[in-house]
């Protein structure tokens, strides 16, 4: 019975450091925002009070934004290797409600999901030294270019016109005219 208890634990404990990692490698809390603010946009369009406005073709706009809204903040949680794309379409949609879904929710949803937006925005993956561990470090590649090694007297007549001159075939001077051979 001891082992059972002992075992426990561990699952909790993994299953919280599991929790933990994937909090911590994705925008956890501007995708929250932005998710809640779009649902509560969301919602007061669904509402039947008398101060609903509806614009355009039924309100198709009050609509689809925050559906869209509501769609970024699952991206920026399932998918945060694009997080600065999604959260600009996430700030520009919440700025977007004002107009379409009823004063952008109350205000609610809109300043949930232009913070959320923002947080996302500014959120950066955790510093990991090992990635960079296993990284070689590039050599810098220092050649000079043809022009400098004329000019200094490096050039490689090997690789001129003689060279090819001696394989039987005539290189092309780009500064001289093809002249007829005499």
């Amino acid at each position: 019975m001891a082992a059972a208890n002992s075992s426990q634990p561990d699952g909790w404990h993994r299953g919280l450091g599991a929790w933990r990692q994937f909090r911590y490698t994705r925008p956890f809390w501007g995708a929250l925002l932005v998710i809640a603010g779009g649902i509560e946009i969301l919602l007061t369009e669904a509402l039947s009070v008398p101060i609903v406005i509806h614009i355009g073709l039924l309100g198709v706009a009050g609509y689809l934004i925050p559906i869209i809204l509501l769609i970024t903040g699952l991206l920026l949680l399932f998918h945060p290797v694009q997080r600065t794309f999604y959260s600009v379409v996430a700030i520009i949609l919440a700025l977007g409600c004002w107009i379409t879904s009823n004063l952008g929710g109350f205000l609610l949803g809109m300043l949930a999901g232009v913070i959320g937006g923002c947080l996302a925005f500014a959120w950066r993956p955790p510093h990991r030294p090992e990635q960079e561990e296993r990284r070689p470090e590039p050599r810098p590649v220092q050649r000079q270019s043809p022009g400098v090694e004329l000019v200094t007297g490096q050039h490689s007549t090997q690789d001129g016109p003689a060279a090819d001159e001696s394989s039987g075939l005539r290189a092309a001077d780009s500064r001289a005219p093809d002249l007829p051979d005499a």
